[in-house]
C-alpha cells in the first residue's frame, strides 16, 4: 500500500511539474514579445486620383513627409485608409509599395481584419509576404459574436500570423466593445502585441491596463486622450492627425516619454479643437479635406463616402493653418 502511495504521489508530482512547466513557458512567451513600436503611429489616408485609382506618387510624397518627421510607425489600409473600399489585390500593392519607400525607417503595420476569420487569415498572411511588419485587426463587426467567437477568432489569426497582431477595438465603427476579460484573455497570447483602443472611454482604458499590464500594450486610437493614455502606461497612438502634424503629434509622445509632460500636455490640450473638427464628419472626410487644402492630395474618397466642401471646411482649415507654425518647431526637436 505504501508503494502505491508513493507511485500515487509521485505521478501527483509529476502532473503538477508539468503544469508548472506549461505555465511557466507561457508565461516566459507573452513576457518576451516584441514591442512593434513606441511613440507616434500615423494612420495612413490612401491616396486617390480623380479617377478614384489610388494616386501611388502622392502616397510617395505622404510616406516620406512621415520619415522626415520620424514617426515611430505607419498603418496602412486602416479605418482612415478606406481599407473597406479597396480590392485585396489594391490592399496588398499598398502595404508593398508603404513597405518599400519606408525602407525600414519605421515599421510598416497592415489593416487586415475583417469579419470573417478564414479571410482575415488570407490577409494577413499575403501583407506579411508583401513587406508588413505587424498586423491591425479588427474586432470582426456584424457577425455580433459572443467573447467566445471574438477570442477564438483572435486566436486563429495570431496562430496563422507570421508577424506580431495588434487587436483593434473602435465600438462607434463596428458597434461593438472590447470587454475587459477578453482584452485579459488575448494579452495571454503570445502573438497578439497590443491593442489599439479607440473607445475613448478612460474608465475602460484604465481598467484594460490595470487588468493586462505589460502584456497588452496598449496604443490610443484617439488624438484626443494620448498623454492621458500615456500617463496610465500606454505606448503610444495610432493617430489622424499625423497625417497633417506628424511632429506634433511625435512629441506629444516623445516628451511624454523623456519625462515633460507639462510639454506633451500643453500640445494635446493645443491640438484638441482641431482633433474635433477632424471627428466632425465622418473619418477620412475631414483629414482629407485639410490634406488638399495643404496641398498634398486631391480631396477625393470612394463611395459611399463623399468629400466635404464649402462651409463645412472653413473651420477646419482655419486651425489648421494656426498650427503650421507650431509643427515647424516640433520639427527641430
Amino acid at each position: 500500500m505504501q508503494i502505491r502511495g508513493e507511485r500515487g504521489n509521485n505521478r501527483f508530482v509529476d502532473k503538477h511539474e508539468n503544469l508548472f512547466c506549461v505555465i511557466n513557458i507561457v508565461m516566459e512567451k507573452i513576457q518576451s514579445k516584441k514591442q512593434v513600436f513606441s511613440g507616434a503611429a500615423t494612420a495612413l489616408i490612401t491616396p486617390f486620383d480623380k479617377n478614384r485609382e489610388v494616386d501611388y506618387e502622392a502616397l510617395e510624397r505622404i510616406v516620406e513627409k512621415q520619415k522626415r518627421a520620424h514617426v515611430s510607425a505607419v498603418v496602412v489600409n486602416g479605418t482612415t485608409g478606406e481599407a473597406s473600399c479597396l480590392t485585396f489585390e489594391e490592399r496588398i500593392k499598398n502595404v508593398a509599395f508603404v513597405a518599400e519607400k519606408a525602407g525600414g525607417v519605421f515599421p510598416v503595420i497592415a489593416g487586415t481584419g475583417t469579419n470573417c476569420t478564414t479571410q482575415t487569415i488570407e490577409y494577413t498572411i499575403a501583407a506579411a509576404h508583401a513587406g508588413a511588419d505587424a498586423v491591425l485587426v479588427v474586432l470582426p463587426y456584424y457577425n455580433n459574436p459572443g467573447e467566445d467567437g471574438i477570442i477564438a477568432h483572435f486566436y486563429a489569426v495570431a496562430d496563422a500570423s507570421p508577424v506580431p497582431v495588434i487587436a483593434y477595438d473602435v465600438p462607434s465603427r463596428t458597434g461593438m466593445s472590447l470587454t475587459v476579460s477578453a482584452a485579459k484573455k488575448l494579452s495571454l497570447h503570445p502573438n497578439i502585441a497590443g491593442l489599439k483602443e479607440a473607445d475613448c472611454s478612460m474608465n475602460k482604458v484604465t481598467a484594460i491596463a490595470a487588468a493586462c499590464g505589460n502584456a497588452l500594450p496598449v496604443y490610443s486610437g484617439c488624438d484626443g486622450v494620448i498623454t492621458p493614455l500615456l500617463a496610465i502606461g500606454g505606448r503610444g497612438v495610432v493617430s489622424v492627425l499625423g497625417n497633417l502634424f506628424p511632429n506634433i503629434t511625435r512629441v506629444i509622445c516623445d516628451a511624454y516619454f523623456l519625462g515633460d509632460c507639462e510639454k506633451s500636455a500643453r500640445l494635446q490640450l493645443l491640438v484638441r479643437p482641431l482633433v474635433g473638427e477632424l471627428f466632425a464628419f465622418v473619418s477620412p472626410s475631414p483629414v482629407k479635406a485639410a490634406m488638399a487644402h495643404a496641398g498634398i492630395i486631391e480631396n477625393v474618397l470612394r463611395l459611399p463616402l463623399t468629400p466635404i466642401e464649402g462651409a463645412d471646411c472653413e473651420v477646419l482649415f482655419d486651425m489648421c493653418d494656426k498650427l503650421f507654425a507650431e509643427e515647424e518647431k516640433c520639427a527641430l526637436l
